[in-house]
């Protein structure tokens, strides 16, 4: 166990979770889920990015350049190999269109900074969208809200305890070919 408790690691105790906290090195240069994945030594399927994104509901006004109260933040949460189609992320949220907010923006809507972000424990409880996939493996690994130390813990009560809806929420061709036959995909072409 960690020398600290995270955010993270303070309400997946209180909510009776098990997890195991895994620490490494952080790399001011590269904050990539394939690096982190190497490093805590998991595949990189099983190491999910937290990425805020905001959501436009129909009747936005963006045009008029100032923030529609038709926005919406939400967690887009998906496999450190992976590409957020953020197309299939408005679908799960009933919007018209989803898009990543801005680096800048991260920290002072979350609480985190890059390559630490987390769903537990940042500063609004913004609804969270989970890719499929997490449903596919006996353990998965979030950050723990440092950068430098992920969360691994079973994807049931990941979901449960995120409060998330669990979609197809990645691009198809940035899936392994095994992980669309198991998800029921048909195998593509190049």
């Amino acid at each position: 166990m960690s020398g600290h408790k995270t955010n993270a690691a303070r309400i997946l105790d209180g909510l009776g979770i098990a997890y195991e906290i895994r620490e490494y090195e952080v790399s001011l240069e590269e904050f990539s889920a394939v690096v982190v994945a190497e490093k805590i030594g998991l595949p990189a399927e099983q190491v999910f990015k937290t990425l805020l994104c905001v959501t436009h509901h129909p009747g936005d006004q963006r045009s008029s350049g100032t923030p529609a109260s038709d926005k919406e933040h939400v967690f887009a949460v998906v496999p450190g190999d992976a590409e957020l189609d953020f197309k299939k992320l408005a679908a799960a949220a009933g919007a018209r269109k989803a898009e990543m907010v801005s680096l800048k923006e991260v920290q002072p809507l979350t609480g985190y900074v890059r390559g630490g972000v987390t769903v537990f424990g940042a500063k609004k409880d913004f609804p969270v969208y989970v890719d499929e996939t997490v449903e596919l493996f006996d353990v998965v690994s979030v950050s723990a809200g440092t950068r430098g130390v992920q969360v691994v813990l079973k994807p049931e009560d990941y979901v449960r305890a995120a409060k998330a809806v669990v979609a197809d929420l990645t691009k198809e061709n940035t899936r392994p070919m095994s992980q669309d036959r198991e998800m029921g995909h048909a195998a593509r072409r190049p």
